[in-house]
């Protein structure tokens, strides 16, 4: 058996429920909910394609003939085939979060931070699928396999299909962008919620109750709109003013949520940083390739030749990031925690911080410290004899009579064979005891 062993996040970043969880499963989980999640982002072409099918008032009259007399007027047309798909998507999307969020707890993360990064991550991946690139190719590529047999032909493909959807992606600008800013001023679930808990639920308010940011739900957003604005730059411009826009906006609230509203609870170390910076090179080198297909029908070799090497500095560059940058968010630099140690050291906390480690990682108030665990009870257990007469000359049952024995067992851990661990103290201390009678003899 081989202990495997990482390192321990904040106390407040614990996730208690997964620390139970034995190694050997972690692989066999983390699997399941790949291929869940998968299963998941299939399943939602569904509604994507019917989606898609509103955006095409041609395809959509053929397959509803009833609709024709509905579509006659202009103002019912750009409602159909515009603004209508974008809510749509919009609302199947609110249940993409609490579903990877779900599969992230279910991977075994020990620390809440780890279990958001993996969601964000999931989240990110289904939200590029399904809202650019089956968007995109639903139309064009989709219903031309023979293009997608061809690798070289897909940087065109692409290049055909991003100018059809321009006002799909304008719009989802509109209907998620910059109405999800105005909601997340509002709060509009919180009162609800706080509503029915309050006055319908008749519960008390939970004052340990502190709202964190929902880096799972805000970050891919963020993420799909700058990817919309790289891609989106080339061949249709006029969605750029509306992300600037959005962006400014974005600033602005986000930065009055984290100073009034949100609270931090414990410090992520920068996990969410390399998520962005993956995202944004991926943009970059998607709007490149995207380049390539654009000069490609325009018949430009010579552009479509300079862009080539474009996509090799970029993927270069990437790479020496990756090497030179990207093992700082795994471990911490020892220079770093020197300058910590010697600033606490100066600040006179040591002492405070070394005091505070005993009850660091327990799950409750409630739940004796490492300290309360009385170790004068694990001596007087180790300092007695097989057969029932210490050191001290006391018999073996009067602790357990004149007082309790601690309880050992935590919340987290039922089940801990406790009897156990106190047969190996008491054997251990006879050991020994033993090997010191030997040594003075």
């Amino acid at each position: 058996m081989k202990w495997v062993t990482s390192l321990a996040p904040e106390p407040k970043d614990m996730y208690w429920s997964n620390l139970w969880l034995p190694y050997k499963q972690l692989w066999i989980r983390r699997i399941a909910t790949l291929l869940g999640s998968i299963v998941f982002m299939f399943i939602f072409l569904v509604p994507v394609t019917f989606i898609q099918g509103l955006t095409q008032l041609e395809q959509l009259q053929q397959r509803l003939p009833f609709l024709k007399g509905l579509l006659k007027g202009k103002i019912m047309t750009q409602l159909v085939t515009g603004y209508l798909p974008s809510v749509i998507l919009q609302i199947f999307l609110y249940t993409v979060p609490p579903t990877m969020m779900m599969f992230a707890t279910l991977e075994g993360p020990i620390s809440h931070s780890e279990r958001k990064k993996s969601a964000c991550c999931k989240v990110l991946y289904f939200t590029i699928w399904n809202v650019f690139f089956v968007n995109v190719l639903s139309g064009s590529a989709i219903n031309q396999l023979n293009a997608l047999s061809r690798p070289k032909d897909i940087p065109m493909e692409l290049a055909r299909a991003i100018p059809l959807q321009a006002t799909f992606f304008t719009t989802y600008v509109l209907t998620s962008g910059w109405a999800s800013l105005s909601s997340e001023v509002m709060q509009l679930f919180g009162l609800i919620w706080n509503f029915v808990r309050k006055y319908i639920l008749r519960m008390k308010e939970d004052s340990d109750f502190i709202l964190s940011f929902p880096y799972h739900t805000e970050l891919p957003k963020v993420l799909l709109f700058g990817l919309l604005g790289f891609t989106c730059s080339v061949l249709a411009p006029l969605i750029l003013p509306f992300l600037l826009l959005y962006f400014f906006l974005a600033y602005i609230v986000y930065r009055n949520q984290f100073i009034n509203v949100y609270c931090t609870r414990y410090d992520t170390g920068g996990l969410y940083w390399p998520i962005a910076y993956n995202a944004t090179i991926f943009s970059l080198v998607l709007t490149q390739i995207i380049c390539l297909g654009v000069f490609g029908l325009k018949e430009s070799p010579v552009a479509a030749g300079f862009t080539v090497p474009l996509i090799i500095i970029t993927l270069l560059f990437n790479q020496y990031c990756r090497m030179r940058l990207l093992p700082l968010f795994g471990t911490f630099p020892a220079q770093v925690l020197i300058d910590m140690d010697r600033e606490d050291e100066q600040s006179g906390r040591m002492d405070e911080i070394h005091e505070g480690l005993h009850a660091a990682y327990c799950q409750s108030t409630d739940t004796e410290s490492a300290d309360d665990i009385s170790l004068e009870r694990v001596q007087a257990i180790s300092t007695t004899d097989e057969d029932g007469s210490g050191s001290s000359g006391e018999p073996r049952g009067k602790e357990s009579v004149g007082q309790p024995v601690s309880d050992l067992s935590h919340p987290t851990l039922k089940g801990l064979p406790v009897e156990r661990l106190r047969r190996a103290v008491r054997s251990l201390g006879f050991m020994i005891r033993l090997q010191k009678r030997g040594v003075s003899a």
